[in-house]
Order: C-alpha cells, then structure tokens, then sequence
C-alpha cells in the first residue's frame, strides 16, 4: 500500500481595493487575509501587554497601503503603526458616531421597507436582505437574527413559505 505525503496547501490572496463604497468589504476581506498571513496582531492585539515586531507591523503596513487610492493613502502616511492607519481608515469610511448612526438608520430603514418582488428568486431576496443586516452589523448595531428570519417570513408570498421556512 502506498501513502502519499500531504502537500500543505498554499492560497494566493488578492487583496481587495478600498473605495469609497466598499469599506464594509474590503475590511472584512483584509481582516481575514491579515489573519491567514499572520499580521492582524498588527492591528488588534490580543495581549497588549506583548509588543508586536517590527516585521509585523511592517508586512501588515504594506497589505494595507498597497490597496489604498491615492487620495486615501496621502491622508494617512503620516501614520506610523498598522494600527494608526487602520483606525484612520476606518474613522475615514465609518465616519464620526453621529454619521455612523445615520447609517444605520438608514440601513434599518432599507431593511423595514425592502419587499420581495413576485418575480424574485426567494435565494436573491435573502442574499439583499442579508448584505443590508451584514453593513448594519458592521457599524457596530445589533440585528438578531429572530428578526431577519421574521422579515423573511413577513414578505415572501405564500407560494414561497414553505421554502423560505426551510431556508
């Protein structure tokens, strides 16, 4: 019999580009990336007791600034750490808490009013209706998840309710 040596697997990561209306995307996206290569320390320490090495800072400096717009990165480069420009960035898109909580307010207001057209795919409404309760999260305001499904049930036409139920 013969075995075979597990090979480990190698993921090339494209990082997305940050514009002004994907911030919500694009940090989750280099979130996850940041982690898989092992820099996120960087940003969020999970003890801060611990200092972060140069290296790290450094290689989670360049993930970020290499997908940043122009304007964007002359706004921050007198940052110094990955975690200064991170906040910046972040401050930049979400905005101050006034503007933020209009935000969410008007997500929530997206989410009352969004309806299910008769013509719709239930898997497309559920896909809008999720992107909406994902941005809101983002911003830091809760949405259990009772509700989405509430909402599901509230406007999918009856044909459709033994499906969305399952769903």
């Amino acid at each position: 019999m013969q075995t075979s040596k597990a090979k480990e697997g190698v993921v090339g990561l494209s990082y997305p580009m940050l514009t002004r209306s994907n911030y919500t995307t694009w940090s989750l996206k280099m979130k996850v990336f940041m982690k898989a290569q092992r820099v996120w320390g960087a940003i969020e320490q999970k003890d801060p007791k611990v200092t972060v090495d140069e290296r790290t800072v450094q290689v989670a400096l360049a993930a970020i600034y290499q997908r940043l717009p122009e304007d964007i990165l002359l706004t921050i480069a007198e940052k110094e750490t990955a975690k200064e420009v991170w906040e910046a960035i972040k401050t930049m898109c979400v905005g101050v808490e006034r503007v933020k909580e209009a935000k969410v307010q008007t997500l929530k207001g997206e989410f009352e009013s969004l309806m299910m057209k008769d013509s719709e795919k239930i898997e497309d409404f559920c896909f809008k209706l999720s992107g909406i309760v994902t941005n809101i999260r983002v911003l830091g305001e809760a949405m259990e998840e009772s509700s989405v499904v509430r909402k599901i049930l509230r406007v999918v036409p009856d044909k459709l309710l033994q499906i969305a139920s399952n769903i």
